[in-house]
């Protein structure tokens, strides 16, 4: 990918000058936590939620697949709109459309309300993800890149930790539907502060870069049949199904498995996200050294680590809360850690002038995993009484990608 770092002469404003860059990527960092911020906080919440609405962890699972439904069509259009108009717009207009949603929910009371609510909301999140991924890299050479990336991907794990800090004792207080109000709020900031700052840089690529609209999609859609895209594609089904999982059945494992009371399981939980956005930085960091091959290499090093860490949950250490609580740390790490090298990773595979697109079509199609992991995970629970099946489920799948994504690199 083209370095489109800006190189200024004397006297240009602030904004325009290469140290803004780091501006960009806090207000971006910012944005993406604000507007993942309820979303979030759902799975801490979980105790909460199934005993005021009376929900099995299917109908909670399904809560989280509610928010990321429409982003399974929604991010192809976001990054149609990303190659087309600017970031500051895109962005901003979708993180407005999750706060509006969230204000409007706090309202209407009921689970069926709160599943059509995250419907909007997902609506609204399809620009911020594929956005602020462009705005970053279109500010950043590729030898700090990763490093970028990792930490304006680290806004979401950040966004979870004070959701998981805040939203369950919010809800003890004052009703799960307040905490609908503070994420509305909560994005508005991260909209006002988007649309407020952002600046594209002032030193642009050459004009073919956008000749990819005269491309008809159905061409467009061929990159996904590149050996880059197909490993991007299947590493990412499977490390989101674990975030997922991650997100979902952290605290009722601890809970139910490891004995430990769901104020303190909500803490493990607030710890492994914190650790997820601490790996995001640090795996980012780490695949800047060997380029876009060592940036694909860390994403395999996340799928072994992952596989590891859900099989020694299986064992007789997976009810120690001692060492269930370091193994969810861990998958913490790498089981969300993973998404900062892979995204950069994903931004460098991009054809020319079609990066807001690749980023929307890779990030659409491993949509469907995080639409279909939270509730088919908590119905392999539910039918089966055990946690077991579900790591089990995991790791195998991880492993299968793993041996295909190997082979696929060595030809």
């Amino acid at each position: 990918m083209t370095d489109v770092r800006p190189h200024p002469p004397t006297g240009t404003t602030s904004h325009q000058t290469p140290r803004y860059r780091w501006t960009i990527l806090g207000v971006a960092t910012f944005a993406q936590a604000a507007s993942g911020f309820f979303v979030q906080g759902i799975g801490a919440m979980g105790v909460h939620l199934q005993r005021d609405l009376h929900l099995s962890t299917a109908q909670l699972g399904l809560l989280l697949s509610a928010a990321q439904l429409v982003p399974l069509v929604g991010l192809l259009v976001a990054g149609e709109l990303l190659d087309r108009y600017n970031e500051r717009w895109v962005v901003g207009a979708g993180a407005s459309v999750v706060a509006v949603s969230l204000g409007l929910g706090s309202m209407a009371p009921g689970y069926a309300s709160l599943l059509l609510v995250l419907l909007m909301v997902g609506a609204g999140y399809s620009t911020v993800q594929p956005g602020g991924s462009k705005s970053v890299a279109s500010w950043f050479a590729e030898s700090q890149r990763g490093l970028a990336m990792g930490i304006r991907q680290a806004g979401l794990p950040l966004g979870g930790v004070f959701a998981a800090a805040v939203m369950p004792a919010l809800a003890t207080a004052l009703g799960w539907r307040a905490t609908l109000t503070l994420g509305g709020l909560v994005a508005l900031a991260g909209a006002a502060a988007f649309m407020g700052l952002y600046r594209r840089p002032p030193v642009h690529g050459p004009p073919q870069e956008r000749a990819h609209q005269d491309v008809t999609l159905r061409a467009r859609l061929r990159i996904l049949r590149e050996p880059p895209m197909v490993r991007i594609v299947l590493s990412g089904v499977c490390l989101v199904s674990v975030h997922s999982a991650v997100g979902v059945l952290t605290v009722l494992y601890l809970h139910e498995a490891a004995s430990i009371g769901a104020g303190d399981a909500a803490l493990v939980l607030v710890a492994a996200q914190g650790a997820g956005a601490a790996g995001r930085v640090c795996l980012a960091a780490w695949s800047d050294r060997g380029g876009s091959s060592g940036r694909y290499g860390t994403v395999m090093t996340c799928m072994v680590a992952v596989t590891a860490g859900m099989i020694a949950l299986m064992t007789p250490a997976g009810h120690s809360p001692v060492a269930a609580s370091l193994l969810f740390l861990w998958l913490g790490f790498f089981g969300i850690g993973w998404y900062g090298p892979w995204v950069a990773h994903l931004a460098e595979s991009a054809p020319p002038g079609q990066t807001g697109f690749a980023l929307g079509l890779a990030m659409a199609v491993t949509q469907v995993a995080i639409i279909l992991a939270p509730p088919s995970l908590g119905l392999l629970k539910d039918a089966t009484h055990s946690f077991t099946p579900v790591w089990g489920a995991l790791s195998a799948m991880t492993v299968l990608a793993l041996v295909i994504t190997a082979r696929g690199g060595r030809r």
